[in-house]
Formats: structure tokens, C-alpha cells, sequence
């Protein structure tokens, strides 16, 4: 491949790639340009060295495996690191080291790590590239794996070093997979510098320092600092069969079905009425306001990084049949016709293992349970025609969404800002016997964030409320459940496709054409108010789905007032406030002398 040294017209740039290059010593340097000769000749580089391998041509042309190091297969989040000054603005919701010691602790790792290697400057837009919502940041890695995902993760080369150069500022990154060893890995961050630096890492959330470093960690630090919102959440686009098309983002923690709701397709009733749905974005959100407060969406991320594993015809069709060209496999297993293999494929037999083994079930899985897919967003089959837009899309209503077998009912609706703010705060899920050893405890996750929050949460919900002005179109919030179980322990609710039900709904109330029940915790759909046609929903179903259990519910908020003050001073008084009245409404519901005390 063709290498250049040619910098940048912007001299901070240029300097900044300099001191880097004297500190890590690489062999030559390369700036990227995202050009297709380029991405090909990257990838027979790596074919050449072994770093990937070409999948069947037949069936998944211009696809190749990558197998990463046992020890390096999904995010570190405890050697990852805010570094602000003040420890108290990291919060503590983050790691927490002093920007100092954090510099020298990873820079003393960094010192000739690139000796013998090619140090590439991948300059890259987060969201359209004409988007006022759109940020710039710039990676210096030394991986081609890297700089291959970052092409299909981001608008990557030459059109964002324009942007780069016109604004004159960028969000640094610099990382190197230095010796893959797990004592000398850390992912730090410096929002006040607008810098990250990872060392010891290949895997993508460590390595891929536009996805959650960027997009979330600096993201949200660089949106409270400017009056924006930077959210893990997806976009999607419902229209009916009118035509009109509402968008929707929505929080979810993992293993709560976040892509599937991303590329939802409707049930047959649905789709013959002519509902259909739009994904733009699966995982991360970015949101502006305008003059009437109304919240506008892009999705920063031009690609996606999936979870490979349980993806499947049954479970999500419109992902997996993006998969069979143009992508880049991390860790599953392989045919042995050279196809891709992972559990939940029904087709197909594995022939190696994720580290290249043959495969022996009593290894475990052929694919790891994190294995990844990279691939254009563009080619899902539910891509959005406005995903590109410069604008993004207007916000409908926002929903978060927890795992919670007991309590919770499928939907509910925030009587306002403030108190969707607070459920959103509030979101949890409750963890299984085989993860925790212990049924039922609910560990809170305050809007899907709480690994990627860049500062103190008590300054993220303070933000979030400052949106809540007099008069602002905003977006109305809801909170799903789509796990609920019955007394048999079964779920009561179908999910996947027959979730639109729940999304008419919410629709609806968004249009101010649906009725709805005023509960303390919000306002509830009655059986009638959702479309059930079709759907075999038990009596046990329709009770506990659609109730408000008072008593549940008061202890409910007990936790979270306790959560809330765990953050102390910085948790606004506004959220503490709402609390407590959701609080006293439900104590008169209360049965017995404690209601009647009140």
C-alpha cells in the first residue's frame, strides 16, 4: 500500500500527529483518506499478515473473520477511566483518576509502542457530514483493524479532515494495541481536553474510540458544555398507513432487545395495513434543540457494531440479512465452506471455534458470546431515506425500557418533562440467578448510561431538566416492559414484531388520540386502548400488563429516593421533589391505618 506523510492544512493537527509520532516511534505514517482503494489495499495487508480471513466469496463476498486475542474481547469498564480535574465531576457513576497521573501513567506505555508499525491518522465525522448536530474527531491508531471498522463506523477520510480543517477543532484520540497485554490496558478519558487515549486493546468499544469514547464519553461532556444531549439510544422511524412517519428514541440497557425494537418488522395484520418502520440508528442518539424546543435526532454512527450471537431469521431478519456482503466478523465461528457461524444461525454447522480451534461443544460455543458483526448502516434492509439528513429527525417521544419480571407494566406514560426525566433516571433491571447468584435484584442503569456517561449523574439529570422549558415541543416520554412474567414464569408479553402494538399507542398519545389512565407513576393503557387483534394474551396476561400495583410501587420509589440521594448535593432537588410526591400519592392508595394516617 502506498503510504504518505502529507499532513493536514491545520497546523494544530499537524503538531498534534508530530508529538505523537516522537513519542511512539512508528515506522511510517499514513493519513487516511476512506477511499476504496485504500480499505482494499488495508485488508490484503492484514489477509497478507494473517490478521483477518477471507469468508466463502460465493456467499458473503468482500467479508473477512477476525479473531481477536482470548483475553481481549469486550469493553474493560474497570480499567476505563474519566480523568477531569475535580474528582467530584466524574462522579460516581465513573473511574475516577486525576488527569496528571493519568497522562503518565498511559504515556510511559505509549513511549516507542508504534516501533516497527504504521501509525495511521484516521480523521472522522460523527453523523452526517453536513450536520450542525455532527461533531469531528481525529484517531491516531496503529491497527488497520481499527482503521477498517472505523470506515464503516463513521463518515471516515477525507471529507471529514475538510470539516476539520474549516472548524479547527477535533476530538483527539489516540490509541495502540501495544503489547495486547490485560496489565497494561486502560481506556482514559479527558473530557475537559476533549482527548482520549487507549493502550492495550484491540477489541472495538476500546479500540474504536469514535463509538462509545467519542459518540457517549466526551459526546455527552461536549453536550452538556454546549446545551445538547449525546444518548445511548436508538432512532426509529413508525409510519402508518396514512403515511405519516413519527420518530422515536429509546433507552435500553443490554440484553433488553434494543436492535430488534431498531429494526422491528411488523406483524403480517400490521404490514398489510401498510405500518411499516425505519431504523436510523441502533445505538447511539444525538439531540438538539430548536427555537420551539423541539428535540431533533441524528445518529451519529454510520455503521453498525452488533452482537453476532442470537442474531437469526426468527429474531431479527433485517440484520442478518445485511450480513452477507461487505462486513467484517469478529470472533465467531466458521464453516468449513468459509461462512460465518454463530449460535442462533439455523443453518449451518461450525467447523472452527472463535480462536480457530476445531470445533468441540465441550470448548463452548463455536461463536463467543460477544462476537461481532461490522457493516454498513446502509445496507439494512429498514434503512432510513433520512438517516443522512443534515437536520436529523424530530422526536415524537423518547421511551426507556428496563428487564423487570415483577412491578413494572408494559407501558406507561410521564405526566411531563421533569417526571420523565425521572423515570429515566429510575430505569432498571432485575438480574437472574445465573448471572448474580440472587433473583430479582434490581440494579439501575439511569438512562441505558451509566457505563457511558462522561461526568457526574447528578449533572446528567440536571441537564436533562434544563430541556423542560415553558412552551417546548418536546418529545413526550414513556417507560416499555416487554419482560414481564406470569405466575408460571413465562413471559406474558410476545415481544419482538408485536411490539408496534405497544408503539401505536404511544403513537397515539403523542397525537393526542388515545386515551389513557392517570396513575401515580403515569398514565396507562387500558387492554381496549391497544390493538390486540390476533394476539392469544392469557387473563393472567391482560390483568397484570395493563395494572398499577400501589404497594409495589411505593416500595419502588423508597429505592429510588435512596438511589437519587446517593448522589447527594449534585442530584437536582427538582427529581428528589417529584419523587416525593409520586411518593405520597401512592401512599394514600395504601391499604389499612397507613392510608388513612396520611
Amino acid at each position: 500500500m502506498a503510504l504518505t506523510t502529507a499532513g493536514s492544512k491545520l497546523a494544530s493537527l499537524n503538531a498534534w500527529v508530530e508529538s505523537v509520532a516522537a513519542l511512539t516511534e512508528p515506522q511510517q505514517i499514513h493519513w487516511c483518506d476512506g477511499s476504496d482503494a485504500e480499505d482494499q489495499a488495508l485488508k490484503l495487508l492484514m489477509v497478507e499478515r494473517g490478521d483477518l480471513i477471507p469468508l466463502n466469496p460465493d456467499t458473503h463476498p468482500n467479508c473477512y473473520l477476525h479473531r481477536s486475542h482470548p483475553s481481549d474481547v469486550a469493553r474493560v469498564e474497570h480499567l476505563t477511566f474519566v480523568c477531569t480535574s475535580e474528582r467530584e465531576d466524574a462522579g460516581s457513576n465513573n473511574h475516577w483518576m486525576a488527569p496528571a497521573d493519568a497522562h503518565a501513567k498511559v504515556d510511559a506505555l505509549f513511549a516507542g509502542c508504534m516501533r516497527g508499525r504504521t501509525l495511521y491518522v484516521v480523521p472522522y465525522c460523527m453523523g452526517p457530514i453536513d450536520s450542525p448536530i455532527a461533531r469531528c474527531g481525529v484517531e491516531i491508531t496503529d491497527s488497520p483493524y481499527v482503521v477498517a471498522n472505523m470506515r464503516l463506523m463513521t463518515r471516515m477520510g477525507a471529507a471529514a479532515l475538510a470539516r476539520i480543517e474549516r472548524e479547527g477543532s477535533f476530538v483527539r484520540g489516540l490509541h495502540s494495541i501495544g503489547e495486547l497485554d490485560p496489565d497494561k490496558r486502560f481506556i482514559m478519558h479527558f473530557p475537559e481536553e476533549l482527548t482520549i487515549k487507549s493502550i492495550g486493546s484491540g477489541y472495538g468499544g476500546n479500540a474504536l474510540l469514535g463509538k462509545k469514547c467519542h459518540a457517549l464519553r466526551i459526546g455527552s461532556y461536549q453536550a452538556r458544555r454546549e446545551g445538547w444531549l449525546a444518548e445511548h439510544m436508538l432512532i426509529v422511524g413508525i409510519e402508518n398507513p396514512a403515511g405519516e412517519t413519527h420518530y422515536i428514541a429509546a433507552a435500553f440497557p443490554s440484553a433488553c432487545g434494543k436492535t430488534n425494537l431498531a429494526m422491528l418488522i411488523p406483524p403480517e395484520g400490521y404490514r398489510e395495513a401498510g405500518w411499516k418502520v425505519w431504523t436510523v440508528g441502533d445505538d447511539i442518539c444525538w439531540m438538539q434543540q430548536d427555537d420551539e424546543g423541539q428535540l431533533w435526532a441524528i445518529n451519529p454512527e454510520a455503521g453498525y457494531f452488533g452482537v453476532a450471537p442470537g442474531t437469526g431469521a426468527k429474531t431479527n431478519p433485517n440484520a442478518l440479512a445485511m450480513l452477507n456482503r461487505d462486513a467484517i466478523f469478529t470472533n465467531v465461528g466458521l464453516t468449513a465452506d468459509l461462512q460465518p457461524w454463530w449460535e442462533g444461525l439455523d443453518q449451518g454447522r461450525p467447523a472452527k471455534d472463535s480462536q480457530g480451534r476445531d470445533f468441540d461443544p465441550a470448548n463452548g460455543p463455536a461463536a463467543h458470546p460477544n462476537a461481532r458483526f461490522t457493516v454498513s448502516a446502509k445496507q439494512c434492509p429498514s434503512y432510513s431515506p433520512v438517516a443522512e439528513s443534515a437536520q436529523g429527525v424530530p422526536l415524537s417521544a423518547i421511551v426507556f425500557g428496563g428487564r423487570r419480571e415483577s412491578l413494572v407494566p408494559l407501558v406507561f406514560e410521564a405526566r411531563d418533562w421533569q417526571h420523565g426525566v425521572l423515570i429515566g433516571a429510575a430505569m432498571a433491571s432485575e438480574t437472574t440467578a445465573a448471572a448474580t447468584g440472587a433473583v430479582g435484584v434490581v440494579r439501575r442503569d439511569s438512562m441505558a448510561m451509566k457505563p457511558f456517561c462522561g461526568y457526574n449523574f447528578g449533572d446528567y439529570f440536571a441537564h436533562w431538566l434544563t430541556f423542560g422549558k415553558d412552551g417546548a415541543k418536546l418529545p413526550k416520554i414513556f417507560h416499555v416492559n416487554w419482560f414481564r412474567k406470569g405466575s408460571d414464569g413465562k413471559f406474558l408479553w410476545p415481544g419482538f414484531g408485536d411490539n408496534l402494538r405497544v408503539l401505536e399507542w404511544v403513537i397515539a398519545r403523542c397525537e393526542g388520540k388515545a386515551s389513557g389512565q392517570a396513575t401515580p407513576i403515569g398514565f396507562l393503557p387500558t387492554p381496549d386502548d391497544l390493538n390486540l387483534a390476533g394476539l392469544d394474551l392469557s387473563d393472567e396476561a391482560r390483568d397484570v400488563l395493563f395494572a398499577m400495583d400501589p404497594q409495589g410501587w411505593y416500595r419502588e420509589f423508597e429505592a429510588i429516593k435512596q438511589y437519587l440521594h446517593d448522589f447527594g448535593s449534585r442530584c437536582p432537588q427538582a427529581l428528589i421533589d417529584e419523587a416525593n410526591l409520586i411518593e405520597s400519592e401512592l401512599h394514600v392508595l395504601q391499604p389499612g391505618p397507613q392510608a388513612s394516617a396520611a
